[in-house]
């Protein structure tokens, strides 16, 4: 397995099934002419197996965190320790970017994006609450 740091968006595009919904054009554009946003892609005998999301959130009282946006595994790659080879990857990043730390959320019931994490060192915290709001795109 290699994992690569992604800026081409014909990348992003040969691995569009990893992502939950295809990609789109604009979209990738815009994502990879941030500095601050970071997409990694393993890759198996050259093909696109995994990928991860993360975006730099900086605050002016507490300084630079990594937020892991997305993490995907291809269903047939899965069971092989690339997820965790990811987000490993993307807090190696972080660390290098100076960032003081990295977070993520999941599902409470996704037992296995629990356990990824987990052995990719996150350790969970209780009694957080997820807000959202959705706005139309119209």
């Amino acid at each position: 397995m290699e994992i690569r740091r992604i800026t081409r968006v014909e990348a992003v595009q040969d691995a569009g099934h990893l992502f939950d919904m295809s990609p789109l054009p604009e979209e990738i554009g815009k994502f990879l002419a941030d500095e601050r946003h970071h997409l990694l892609i393993a890759y198996v005998d050259g093909v696109p197996a995994g990928m991860v999301t993360g975006v730099e959130m900086t605050h002016p009282d507490k300084g630079t965190e990594m937020f892991l946006y997305e993490l995907g595994v291809d269903e047939s790659f899965r069971g092989h320790g690339i997820g965790r080879a990811l987000a490993s990857a993307l807090a190696d990043l972080a660390r290098e970017r100076n960032c003081y730390g990295m977070w993520v959320i999941t599902d409470e019931d996704n037992a296995a994006a629990r356990a990824t994490y987990h052995r990719a060192g996150g350790v969970p915290e209780e009694k957080h609450v997820v807000f959202v709001w959705t706005f139309d795109q119209g």
